[in-house]
């Protein structure tokens, strides 16, 4: 494992690029986002996305969401309306996960299975750029159901188990992950606060 110390506030090309190689190469990210550190695989290497339940002693039957860099980027994960796109650009970037229905490419094993993929678009250059060439895993860095934590030292000592790469800003002021949104259905609906 390989921790890198950078800033939330400048962009360290290096550091970005150590980390899409990482991810290029079936690894698995401890990056930070707009709300808490997340755990990224490229959604399109099915062992890599594994590995990331494996990590979070997630069942395959929950579904974790996809971080894309940019709206530009949607169209190739989900399906979304005008509408559904008006909505989103009105909220993104920031700390918002949208529901909505997948395209065929998205793999089973990031839905468990679903229909619908929950995409975000942190307001946080960083995690942007990671989901720069393709998408990338985007949950909670903690064991499913337990506290969430800030620090990437709390957050490895809590997982137990190795990542390949860490991208280290030190302490995020928050440790709420996103509201969910869902706009699969005719009306928005607030899943989680």
């Amino acid at each position: 494992m390989k921790i890198l110390k950078t800033s939330a506030d400048v962009l360290d090309e290096k550091v970005i690029g150590e980390a899409i190689d990482v991810l290029s190469n079936g690894g698995v990210v401890l990056y930070p986002t707009d709300t808490v550190y997340g755990l990224g695989a490229n959604i399109f290497d099915t062992s890599a996305v594994r590995r990331v339940f494996e990590i979070k002693q997630r069942s395959l039957l929950k579904p974790v969401s996809i971080l894309i860099s940019d709206i530009d980027a949607l169209d190739l994960v989900a399906r979304a309306s005008v509408e559904q796109k008006k909505i989103m650009n009105n909220y993104l970037p920031g700390p918002y996960t949208f529901i909505l229905r997948r395209t065929p490419i998205v793999p089973r094993v990031v839905t468990g299975g679903s229909a619908y993929v929950g995409v975000r678009i942190p307001n946080n250059d960083i995690s942007r750029r990671l989901a720069s060439l393709f998408p990338i895993t985007t949950t909670s860095a903690n064991i499913s159901d337990d506290e969430v934590l800030a620090n990437p030292r709390d957050i490895l000592e809590q997982l137990g188990r190795e990542v390949d790469l860490v991208i280290d800003v030190g302490e995020l002021k928050s440790n709420h992950a996103s509201m969910i949104i869902d706009l699969s259905q005719a009306n928005p609906k607030i899943i989680r606060r």
